[in-house]
């Protein structure tokens, strides 16, 4: 597993971070940032999650 994110389309809701804190993280203007681009098994479920609940689709999950 891979994860993407477009930080221009991010609105800042949070629910990555709620949902996977140790893959990603919000800056001061509350936009994503990753922090890892391929993240450890234990965060799958938790990566899908964030994913399907972020609002604006800018965290893309890539299958490899």
């Amino acid at each position: 597993m891979r994860v993407t994110v477009d930080s221009e389309r991010c609105v800042g809701a949070g629910q990555c971070v709620l949902n996977a804190p140790s893959v990603f993280d919000q800056d001061d203007d509350g936009v994503v940032v990753l922090l890892h681009e391929e993240p450890a098994a234990q965060d799958v479920d938790a990566v899908h999650e964030a994913g399907d609940l972020c609002p604006s689709g800018s965290i893309t999950v890539h299958e490899d």
